[in-house]
């Protein structure tokens, strides 16, 4: 039986790096492809594709900033060809529920790997704890370019099981799991839930684009990638990704993670 070797793009990311320990944890060996990684790679360096996709058996595909930027399908699209001329098996794409521009990226990669399987995403839980709301939480007030909707948050670590499975179990080829978790909650009753565990009083407030904009900028993100975020979140927190799917269930035959427990287990925030 051949030794299983699974490249990990983004590895060092929130996923990424779930993904990764989980696969060792399995005694499966994974290789980190990032910028600091060796061999290095990035996405925007064709050059270092190869060295990283050598014997390589499987590939998780996460796409930084986000699979809707621009230019972000054609570049993972064009990797996806790379990898199946070096005889991958399995691969998996970390992509976004209700962005039409990653819709369309999953369509550009699928052309080119036929057996992909699709991971479509609703706005992580772990935003708020390691991500671009950490800061805001302990401030005291999570702002956004978005009404108040219900959200299903899904757990990362739901996220990097489903993966594991994917790159790791046949049966998964071809395949769309939308992540969710099991139900919907608002911003304002998920800052609730984390203030709460906390100690201290944390809310949601709704801005204009401009506003986060100048928030993420001073907050040390590039502009371009906050103009891009703003414009993102304007998008999928619309409404249009209220109801839970069942994705996490279906690949792993298990509920998904409440919001709930996540926040009882982060403990992020807690001094």
């Amino acid at each position: 039986m051949d030794t299983e070797k699974i490249l990990v793009t983004g590895g060092t990311g929130m996923t990424g790096r779930r993904l990764t320990r989980l696969l060792r944890e399995r005694g499966t060996e994974a290789r980190v492809g990032s910028r600091t990684g060796t061999p290095r790679f990035d996405w925007h360096d064709q050059k270092t594709w190869d060295p990283v996709l050598e014997g390589t058996t499987a590939v998780y595909l996460c796409y930084h900033p986000d699979l809707g930027f621009p230019g972000a399908g054609e570049i993972v699209a064009a990797f996806a060809a790379r990898a199946a001329r070096h005889g991958v098996r399995r691969m998996a794409l970390l992509s976004g529920r209700g962005e039409p521009e990653a819709q369309k990226a999953e369509l550009a990669v699928g052309a080119e790997f036929p057996g992909l399987t699709v991971l479509r995403c609703a706005v992580f839980a772990q935003n708020f704890s390691e991500g671009f709301l950490y800061g805001p939480v302990l401030e005291g007030t999570v702002a956004l370019p978005a009404p108040d909707v219900p959200e299903p948050f899904v757990d990362l670590d739901d996220v990097a099981e489903v993966a594991a499975r994917v790159l790791t179990e046949d049966g998964h080829a071809g395949e769309l799991y939308v992540l969710t978790g099991p139900a919907s909650v608002t911003f304002t009753e998920a800052t609730r839930l984390i203030g709460e565990a906390a100690g201290r009083a944390v809310g949601y407030q709704e801005v204009s684009a401009e506003e986060f904009v100048s928030w993420a900028a001073a907050a040390g993100l590039p502009e371009d990638e906050a103009r891009g975020l703003a414009a993102l979140l304007g998008q999928i927190l619309d409404g249009r990704n209220v109801e839970p799917a069942d994705g996490v269930e279906r690949a792993l035959g298990r509920p998904a993670t409440a919001f709930a427990e996540y926040v009882r287990r982060a403990g992020a925030w807690r001094s």
